[in-house]
């Protein structure tokens, strides 16, 4: 892999993505962010507008402000958190709300775990960021205290103290709810995987920065290396299935599966490296001995059943009924690219490597907007875009590519 991949990387994040979302994901008329960017880049000023979309922005530029060393993409990271304090903070029972309105109203109250997990990651990030990038070490430590807080309420309100892991949503109250669903596209669950692996990378982030930020706090910090260790071995013992290495995705309380048979191969991709990710970071030999060959064999299937060789694309799912979805998600192809680098880096073996640059080849021709800008969310195998879709807004921010750049940058020592 030569320097010519890595200098691709770093123009797109910088040039691309990183612009993109500056220019045209705020909503400056009615404050904070569109819900939804359409492909002529125009943003719809009356949808509703979700805390994980809000996160995602916060970190992403308060990631791009530590990583690059450019304080200039603080404005943003602190337009985000803004938005996120005056409209989503539940002042009365702690934690997020799930959604707001445009003029940012509550609108869905409860307290979905997954969309909490994101502004924990995101406010860890933006800590830091503001020590490092601002110099203000008094409000980055105010604002690691927020994220501190926000993790012993989750310890407190939604860790499941008999079976571990998290539970999917609870109401206003942090009290137990039906309603658990986290979009259209899930089901009501006690438990998913997809929340559990998101708490599991807002834990890891806090635990890489809460040291930086507020070295004093010894005994938080033991607490949550306690916390994520668990929740690496949930992932390794009742998410993922050994039989096929895939991760399951929906379960009752006791990890038991509700009967859902679609297998993600975005998510067991991602799954890969953010375990390894968290089980390096605890160090000790013993759990990175436990998790290395589940991890490599999650990324080996993924690279077997999900990646298309012959045009580099990753491919999205295999339905219940057997049918695969072969469409390219701009997110999975993101995620790929981390997985596979990351399978390199533990084992050596070409194939990943290949795969990584492959994908990358996919996305230059098919995925990235030449004339408008950012990535297309869906690409059909013949290299088209799908029709209908968002360019951007609750579920595609800058999250997923940049810090598909900034990762594979900073393993590469670039």
């Amino acid at each position: 892999m030569d320097g010519k991949f890595f200098e691709e990387l770093r123009d797109e994040l910088t040039k691309d993505i990183l612009p993109y979302w500056e220019k045209h994901a705020c909503d400056r008329k009615n404050g904070g962010f569109f819900g939804a960017i359409g492909n002529d880049n125009k943003g719809d000023a009356g949808e509703w507008r979700g805390i994980v979309m809000v996160s995602r922005f916060l970190w992403s530029y308060s990631a791009a402000a530590r990583f690059l060393g450019d304080r200039s993409y603080m404005a943003m990271a602190d337009y985000a958190y803004d938005y996120m304090e005056k409209c989503f903070s539940d002042g009365r029972n702690g934690g997020l709300f799930w959604s707001v309105r445009p003029d940012g109203s509550p609108l869905v109250r409860r307290k979905q775990v997954y969309g909490n997990a994101f502004a924990l990651y995101a406010l860890s990030e933006y800590a830091a960021a503001v020590r490092e990038a601002l110099g203000d070490e008094g409000r980055a430590r105010g604002i690691m205290a927020e994220a501190v807080r926000l993790f012993a309420l989750l310890e407190d309100k939604a860790r499941d103290p008999e079976h571990g892991g998290y539970w999917e949503a609870l109401a206003e109250d942090w009290t137990p709810t039906k309603e658990t669903r986290l979009s259209d596209k899930d089901m009501d669950c006690d438990k998913s995987m997809n929340t559990n692996l998101h708490v599991m990378e807002a834990y890891t982030n806090l635990c890489r920065t809460l040291p930086l930020v507020c070295p004093e706090k010894k005994e938080e910090l033991a607490r949550l290396r306690k916390a994520l260790e668990a929740l690496v071995r949930v992932h390794a013992d009742s998410i993922l299935d050994r039989r096929d290495w895939h991760l399951d995705l929906y379960f009752n309380r006791d990890w038991s599966r509700t009967g859902e048979d679609e297998i993600s191969y975005g998510h067991d991709i991602e799954a890969s490296w953010l375990i390894w990710e968290a089980a390096e970071l605890l160090g000790g030999s013993e759990l990175e001995d436990y998790v290395r060959p589940a991890v490599i064999a999650v990324a080996d299937t993924a690279l077997r059943e999900g990646w298309d060789a012959e045009s580099g694309g990753f491919e999205d799912k295999k339905e219940e009924d057997g049918t695969r979805r072969t469409v390219r998600v701009w997110w999975n192809q993101a995620e790929a690219i981390n997985g596979f680098y990351n399978a390199w880096q533990m084992t050596g073996e070409e194939k990943y490597l290949t795969a990584t640059e492959k994908v990358w080849g996919w996305v230059k021709a098919f995925q990235l907007d030449k004339e408008g800008g950012e990535w297309f969310q869906e690409v059909g195998r013949d290299g088209r875009p799908c029709p209908g879709l968002v360019k951007g807004g609750n579920w595609k921010t800058s999250y997923h590519n940049a810090r598909c750049c900034m990762e594979l940058l900073r393993r590469a020592g670039k």
